[in-house]
């Protein structure tokens, strides 16, 4: 998922650098969701390799 987020990342700056703004935008709001639902699960797995290991 962090890699689709990479992805999503880099299309955003390059249609911002040729000037797609729309596109860019939406771009890097995919990102951003993307990025938030890795976050979430990142932290979920660290909580439940924690609870495991005890």
């Amino acid at each position: 998922m962090l890699y689709w987020t990479l992805i999503f990342l880099v299309v955003a700056l390059i249609a911002g650098l040729f000037g797609f703004g729309g596109i860019a935008s939406a771009s890097a709001g995919i990102a951003k969701i993307l990025f938030g639902i890795f976050i979430v699960l990142f932290l979920v797995s660290l909580v439940f390799g924690a609870i495991r290991g005890v």
